[in-house]
């Protein structure tokens, strides 16, 4: 057994207290095999330094589109329906194999090194992004956005068919780390009819399902409108709502919308900052939690967003919060980070999250020292209010270190960027953008 210890640190337990310990990872399984006082803790056949830093769960991105990436800074200060119909889908139509490994590559890179170990994925051309998983050593559930509007009926099927397809036969790639999720894109963008005959497919399957929903009141009122019932009630009827099922946004929900969630187990993947860009609103994340209702992060794509460090993510999600609940004291620091971490990882369905023994070795080291992390009142606050993904040092996912005193170790990052610059242009050049 190879064996990584992680040491000379301080680490945040899972219930939110932060204790002198180092952390031993059993490199063969990918998991961690004990935390606790230097003293006790077997040594490792190779080490970590953590001295100065808090060593962290790695944060979960709920919900991306990773490759969206070559989009950053293109078509910004629009609202949602016209930044989709004017500069993205227009764009996306002209997308090749080779730009959604560009921009999945330097988006991969960018959460690593802002230590994010794990990233929830809809989007195109998803054999290259789990190839990309696979080269960097990072985890993925992963799966295709489906889609019916502006398609033929032909072109819909086999949109949904290849979604299928991808998510039955790459599920646990990657030695593990990937996990697949089948994923209509949303409640208004899909046919009702395409509902009926895939999810119970995918039920059959034994695929988890994932989907926009109430990101905007434009998505909202076409459903009352047509169906007479709230998005999330005509999503249950359909046989969406479950426990192995996340919805992205949930922007635009009401109290008996929240209960249903509760009720089906169905977790929110909340993007604060694309929320806030886009102008869509605030969800009512502190009443969803009241509820019962489990409340993951995601940054959204760099198109809407425009970076992909979910330390960022983690302040907006709480100073938003508390907006949306008109209470200072609503989503507090400590519920922030266990969102952005145990939140997310139950929400992909991975066991990760948390450093305690048996969990996935998936962490990172954050130093300390920095100004804006001076004076040491609080770690906690700190994590959530004024930490930054450049404060990263180290960055572990099942128990291979990935980035090391800020060195990515799995991707080549001035190749990522000028690949992505390329590839950038020429997508664009094709659009005619």
């Amino acid at each position: 057994m190879s064996t990584l210890a992680v040491v000379g640190g301080r680490v945040l337990r899972p219930d939110m207290t932060v204790e002198r310990a180092d952390v031993l990872i059993d490199q063969e399984s990918g998991t961690i095999e004990a935390v606790g006082d230097p003293d006790e803790v077997p040594d490792g056949d190779e080490h970590l330094d953590a001295g100065g830093g808090l060593v962290i769960p790695g944060l979960v991105n709920a919900h991306c589109h990773v490759a969206m990436t070559l989009f950053r800074g293109n078509a910004d200060d629009k609202p949602l329906d016209a930044w989709l119909q004017e500069d993205i889908w227009p764009v996306e139509a002209e997308l090749q194999a080779g730009d959604v490994v560009a921009g999945a590559r330097l988006g991969v890179a960018e959460m690593i090194k802002s230590g994010t170990t794990a990233f929830g994925d809809m989007y195109f051309f998803m054999e290259e992004v789990a190839e990309i998983v696979a080269e960097a050593g990072v985890r993925g559930a992963l799966g295709r956005g489906c889609i019916t509007a502006g398609k033929d009926d032909e072109q819909a099927h086999a949109d949904f068919e290849e979604g299928l397809a991808f998510a039955e036969e790459y599920n646990g790639a990657a030695e593990g780390r990937i996990r697949t999720i089948f994923m209509p894109h949303s409640l208004t963008t899909v046919d009702q009819s395409f509902f009926e005959e895939y999810v119970p497919r995918a039920r059959e399957a034994g695929l988890p399902i994932h989907f926009h929903a109430n990101e905007t009141e434009q998505e909202v009122e076409p459903i009352v409108a047509e169906h007479g019932q709230r998005p999330l009630a005509y999503a249950d009827d359909l046989d969406l709502l479950a426990e192995d099922t996340f919805v992205a946004h949930g922007v635009h929900v009401d109290a008996a919308e929240i209960d249903l969630l509760a009720e089906r187990g169905t977790a929110v993947a909340h993007c604060p900052a694309s929320n806030m860009k886009l102008a869509s609103g605030m969800a009512p994340v502190q009443a969803m939690l009241d509820a019962g209702v489990t409340v993951g992060i995601g940054t959204d794509g760099a198109g809407s967003n425009n970076d992909l460090d979910m330390f960022d993510e983690m302040r907006d999600a709480a100073m938003l919060g508390k907006l949306a609940a008109d209470d200072a004291s609503a989503v507090a620091a400590p519920t922030v980070i266990e969102m952005a971490t145990q939140g997310s990882a139950a929400a992909l369905g991975f066991d990760s999250g948390r450093i305690t023994e048996g969990a996935n070795a998936d962490l990172a080291v954050v130093d300390t020292d920095a100004l804006h992390l001076t004076p040491e009142h609080d770690l906690v606050s700190h994590l959530a209010y004024a930490a930054r993904g450049s404060d990263v040092r180290h960055t572990v996912c099942d128990g291979t270190v990935l980035m090391a005193d800020r060195e990515l170790l799995t991707i080549d990052e001035e190749q990522a960027k000028r690949e992505a610059e390329e590839r950038a242009e020429a997508l664009f050049e094709r659009a005619g953008v």
